[in-house]
């Protein structure tokens, strides 16, 4: 009875370790958020301790990280291959020192793969996102300063909320996430709960005033939709129907996002608010080194020519910090080969996260499909693969780790 206990404890630990690395990546603890308020030493000390821990822990659970990584070739070879850039980057010391990143993320989303069934991961990113939901309205309303943008920024963005995500458009983003997530409870969640965290969510969303999170949430409804209404038949015609619906889905956020932009240019050229001069840059200067790229991070380093030469193709003066299109990032990170095992990886999980989502009557065996769908999507538009610590790459590497498991690897 002790030992039941202390197991029932330790897995409650377990969890809520996973609930705070996910809050931590999803940047609630970052320098325009709660880094605010919280002492340096206290962010420090989270960073790593999820760091410290999901390393410890992926080693003592070593046969299931062996097993785990040997099924993962791929994106395991693009991580190393990633970490190693410091070798050929043109700014070894930010790019080393970046490094850590990518330790952090590999090291969290192997964890949280080999400890955790998709049902318990779907129910503690829910929670994860709850949480974030509740702080990210009583900040608003009792520390505005935080919650919401202020005189300090656009003056398009003042009045709008940021929430605990230091950003509006990074809050929007963060409530597509919630929302479909909330969406897809497995059946044994209260119904309560779902609708409160679906509403919480649509709410902020809101409030954010993000067009793009707004975007993308109505077109993965409609996904959803034709996920949960259609079942799989063996037929090869289904793979490239959805492959289709992809693709579509990724131009359908382009179009309807910047539609104005695109038919009036808004007074000036249809650029996607910038996008597409930062675009024409970026592969133009892969072409220059397109087999390993620039190294991580070191195409937008502090300093570097290359992001004061893409911020003059918009604005005298103005710096780029990123290309606004992941993939494009990904490139000049790691090269078309970096890209290419992004890409293999990507589409395998893909076509497996499918199946499952055409068989199953479980919801929650259909959020890998739809978060690799909305992940596709998102980064049309925005950069939110290797850039930084974030929970997109972690989300998306726990979902590779976990579709592709040929055994049994979690422990409840």
């Amino acid at each position: 009875m002790k030992k039941k206990s202390q197991n029932k404890s330790l897995r409650l630990a377990e969890k809520g370790f996973i609930v705070l690395g996910l809050s931590f990546f999803s940047g609630i603890f970052g320098v325009h958020s709660l880094g605010l308020v919280l002492p340096q030493a206290v962010v420090t000390l989270i960073i790593f301790l999820v760091w410290g821990m999901s390393s410890i822990l992926i080693c003592v659970f070593w046969k299931s990280t062996i097993i785990t990584v040997s099924q993962n070739i791929f994106i395991c070879i693009l991580t190393a291959l990633a970490f190693l850039s410091f070798s050929w980057s043109e700014f070894p010391d930010v790019t080393l020192f970046n490094a850590r990143d990518i330790l952090m993320m590999t090291s969290f989303s192997l964890y949280f793969a080999i400890r955790f069934s998709l049902k318990e991961q779907v129910q503690l990113v829910a929670y994860t996102f709850f949480l974030g939901s509740i702080i990210s309205i009583i900040f608003a309303l009792g520390y505005p300063n935080i919650g919401i943008h202020g005189a300090d920024g656009l003056v398009e963005h003042l009045g709008t909320w940021k929430g605990i995500y230091g950003h509006k458009n990074h809050l929007g983003s963060m409530m597509v996430l919630s929302s479909f997530t909330f969406f897809l409870l497995p059946k044994e969640n209260s119904n309560l709960y779902k609708w409160a965290g679906l509403i919480f969510s649509v709410i902020l969303m809101e409030l954010s005033t993000s067009k793009t999170s707004l975007v993308l949430s109505f077109v993965l409804i409609l996904i959803i939709i034709l996920y949960k209404n259609f079942r799989w038949q063996g037929k090869i015609s289904v793979v490239f129907t959805n492959i289709g619906i992809l693709i579509l889905g990724c131009v359908a956020v382009l179009v309807l996002t910047y539609w104005i932009e695109l038919l009036t240019g808004l007074g000036r050229d249809p650029s996607l608010t910038g996008r597409t001069p930062i675009w024409g840059y970026a592969l133009t200067r892969l072409m220059e080194r397109p087999l390993l790229g620039y190294g991580r991070g070191a195409f937008w380093a502090p300093n570097s020519q290359y992001a004061v030469e893409a911020g003059q193709a918009i604005s005298s003066g103005w710096i780029a910090p990123h290309a606004h299109n992941g993939f494009v990032d990904l490139a000049l990170d790691v090269g078309l080969i970096g890209l290419s095992l992004f890409l293999i990886s990507y589409f395998t999980v893909f076509l497996r996260a499918l199946k499952q989502a055409y068989v199953t009557k479980n919801p929650e065996e259909i959020w890998p499909l739809v978060y690799l769908t909305f992940l596709a999507m998102n980064n049309v538009t925005e950069s939110c693969l290797l850039y930084g610590a974030n929970l997109y790459w972690v989300l998306f590497t726990t979902v590779v780790f976990t579709r592709n498991q040929k055994s049994n690897l979690h422990t409840t």
